[in-house]
């Protein structure tokens, strides 16, 4: 049995610089070396990210089907200006560097949990998932669901997904949409007033958004009162391309973007402003992502709250990797530390949070797993 620190692989994991748009292979390499150490068989999961490459870890402890998946990502967002995001530092019982909230600390419990399990006291698999690109469309977790041999042979019956939620299990959690609606004028001078602006051509369209973003706020159909807020967030930006003031703007892209949830009519949403959209002679592309949903009761949610020692799950506004995992595997997000000190300058995660985490990752072993 390794002796490992969960503070100390922390820093170790943070101090591996591995922003989003960068390859990921030194933090995989790292967290694959663990693994092997720990006993696992791991599958490495590559692929080309417009020339470079991205790392994903599928390792399996134990033999038979079934299990539990412990499932997390190794890429960060950027460290940004004004601090020492790859130099971890502890101080006043917290753990400051980029990646140790979301989320290399919730990697370095899974790992330190894995490392306190007998493999011959296992009555079912521990599976551990390591992806890349969380931070820019959930790539990673899309392609070992396509792409791993080792879950496509049997997907572990639970899956926890190790997203900051202070240790909370949460149940479900908002998806997303993205609607792309754009209108093509003609670009001229406008002292020659040939050109056709773009922007005009939009402008109804855009007045009746306006509108259609009350009636979203305003009719309970299209919200769901288990989330806080119960709205689907319904935004707009555009982009003319930066257009001078004496030009006519040759092209305008209004990106429209809500939240998903269950049960509050996402797909009518859509496909009403795709309609207002086409009734206007203006091109629409749409993408979306599904909402997060388990039931409350059900038995994954049930043997986290007993781990975790709270009384109920919860709902969350953001959206996780649990999307993705669903499918094949009762899930749940459950992680050390709090989603507000995400993405910051300055990001930390509590010192006591992190062992909290190694103490229930390691209950649900117990009770999922061994014999």
């Amino acid at each position: 049995m390794m002796n490992l620190d969960v503070v100390e692989l922390a820093k170790e994991l943070i101090a591996i610089e591995s922003e989003t748009h960068h390859s990921n292979r030194p933090v995989a390499d790292a967290i694959e070396a663990t693994m092997h150490e720990l006993g696992f068989t791991v599958e490495r999961v590559v692929y080309d990210d417009g020339g470079v490459e991205k790392v994903n870890l599928v390792g399996k402890l134990g033999d038979g089907e079934g299990g539990l998946g412990l499932f997390g990502h190794a890429d960060t967002v950027p460290g940004g200006a004004g601090w020492e995001p790859y130099a971890p530092v502890v101080k006043d019982s917290r753990l400051y560097g980029r990646g140790s909230c979301d989320m290399k600390g919730a990697l370095a419990a899974m790992l330190v949990a894995a490392s306190k399990v007998k493999p011959g006291q296992l009555r079912q698999p521990l599976v551990l998932a390591v992806t890349s690109d969380e931070e820019t469309g959930h790539v990673g977790a899309r392609t070992i669901v396509t792409q791993s041999k080792l879950l496509a042979a049997g997907w572990p019956t639970y899956v926890v997904v190790g997203e900051p939620t202070e240790l909370v299990p949460v149940y479900a959690h908002k998806g997303g949409c993205r609607i792309d609606v754009t209108a093509h004028g003609v670009a001229a001078h406008t002292s020659t007033d040939r050109g056709v602006s773009a922007n005009f051509l939009i402008a109804p369209f855009l007045a009746e958004m306006a509108e259609v973003a009350q009636r979203f706020r305003r009719e309970e159909r299209f919200m769901n009162f288990e989330f806080d807020p119960p709205t689907n967030g319904f935004n707009m930006v555009l982009d003319d391309g930066g257009c001078k003031p004496n030009v006519t703007a040759a092209r305008t892209v209004c990106t429209l973007s809500l939240r998903a949830m269950p049960g509050a009519h996402t797909e009518e949403a859509v496909e009403l402003i795709e309609a207002r959209a086409r009734a206007h002679g203006l091109e629409v592309e749409s993408r979306s992502f599904n909402p997060f949903y388990v039931a409350p009761d059900a038995d994954i949610v049930q043997a986290a709250l007993r781990a975790s020692g709270h009384t109920s799950a919860v709902t969350v506004p953001y959206g996780t990797e649990a999307v993705w995992y669903q499918a094949h595997a009762a899930t749940v997000v459950l992680g050390p530390g709090n989603i507000a000190q995400a993405h910051t300058v300055g990001e930390w995660i509590a010192l006591d949070q992190l062992h909290q985490a190694v103490a229930v990752y390691g209950r649900l072993v117990e009770e999922l797993l061994e014999a």
